[in-house]
């Protein structure tokens, strides 16, 4: 028995029986944020009972050495006496909170901050402001960056950018066309190609991605969010963390996934009810931030980057006055953050800083 479709999907194929074939970034934008049935409008997915897991439900370790990252940012910067530290996308806010607890090894830095948190699912950010109900620390929700108050600010994304909508386009006999999504043979949804190639996209590839080969794919995102970030941490002498699954050189690939329940599953199935991420180009982030005068730090690999940070250490003090199996825990969360292998987190994520142009060096990024 086929399975029964979604409110999203009766909504995609409305749109495509009005419009044509549907650009791989629209279906990506309505699966994730339409405002009736995108999936991050509705639901909860992280964790266990969710369909995936982010670093800092991984382990407290995480968001206690951002936070202790941040203080150390902070005097980077100078330590202004009022701060707003913000959080791109904090999922339940377990980052934001775990880093505002170990913020108070500083308690100058911990009374400087205003916490600011930009979320667009009205589900999440239920569960945030339960969250943070005893928080000492005051906090506000905004829907946009640009909804922030201006001043000193550090800015964390963790797995922020991945989920933006990505531009895909498939190398032909005749030039690179926008790769789509149609209703095809079966009445089903299926990936094709649009009918003219992309005027003059050869000047806007990168140099290195032109000699590509017939059916080879090119992935890329509008600079919109990344020229928005960089703008606001020169115009306020500040400070960002990006954290993300990528590569650190563009690159050809289809990266484009979907995750339900914790398995890989179809990007074109049951649109709405899964996750849908493509990795991030660091090289095209780094080039648009430098485009508004920011200085970029990295991008290093997120192992590196927690072992600079005492990842270890942290661990070590933690089990020392654990239970067996609190410190088994403390241990996999350890090894699952910064390990390499394959199932790791420690080599596919990438960690970039962004600084206001005077800030030479940021923590974590320097050997």
């Amino acid at each position: 028995m086929a399975e029964e479709r979604s409110p999203l999907e009766a909504e995609i194929r409305r749109r495509i029986a009005q419009g044509g074939p549907m650009p791989v970034a629209q279906y990506m934008e309505l699966c994730l944020t339409d405002p009736e049935h995108g999936y991050y409008v509705t639901r909860d997915p992280l964790g266990a009972s969710g369909d995936f897991t982010t670093s800092p439900e991984v382990s407290q370790m995480f968001g206690e050495l951002i936070g202790i990252w941040a203080a150390a940012a902070w005097r980077t910067m100078g330590s202004p006496e009022n701060v707003r530290v913000v959080e791109l996308g904090p999922g339940r806010g377990t980052l934001m909170l775990d880093a505002l607890r170990a913020a108070r090894v500083l308690p100058e830095f911990r009374a400087a901050i205003v916490a600011h948190l930009v979320e667009v699912s009205p589900v999440l950010e239920t569960i945030q402001r339960l969250a943070f109900g005893s928080c000492d620390v005051p906090v506000s929700w905004h829907k946009s960056l640009s909804e922030v108050p201006e001043g000193p600010l550090i800015v964390i994304a963790n797995e922020f950018f991945d989920a933006l909508p990505v531009h895909q386009a498939v190398m032909c006999a005749d030039g690179w066309h926008e790769r789509v999504i149609k209703v095809g043979e079966g009445d089903n949804l299926h990936f094709s190609i649009a009918r003219d190639p992309i005027p003059l996209f050869d000047e806007f590839l990168p140099s290195e991605m032109r000699p590509a080969k017939i059916g080879e794919i090119f992935e890329w995102r509008t600079d919109q969010m990344a020229l928005e970030l960089s703008r606001r941490v020169v115009r306020a002498n500040g400070i960002a963390l990006i954290i993300d699954y990528g590569h650190a050189i563009s690159e050809i690939g289809d990266t484009l996934q979907a995750v339900g329940g914790h398995q890989f599953v179809s990007p074109l199935t049951t649109p709405g009810r899964v996750d849908l991420t493509a990795h991030v180009d660091f090289q095209a982030l780094a080039r648009a931030a430098e485009s508004m005068r920011a200085r970029v730090h990295g991008p290093v690999e997120q192992g590196e980057f927690l072992h600079r940070l005492g990842i270890e250490q942290r661990a070590n003090a933690l089990k020392a006055g654990a239970p067996h199996d609190q410190a088994v825990a403390i241990q996999s969360g350890l090894v699952r953050l910064t390990s390499t292998e394959r199932t790791g987190m420690g080599r596919m994520i990438k960690v970039l800083g962004l600084s206001a142009p005077k800030l030479e060096s940021l923590p974590g990024f320097e050997p």
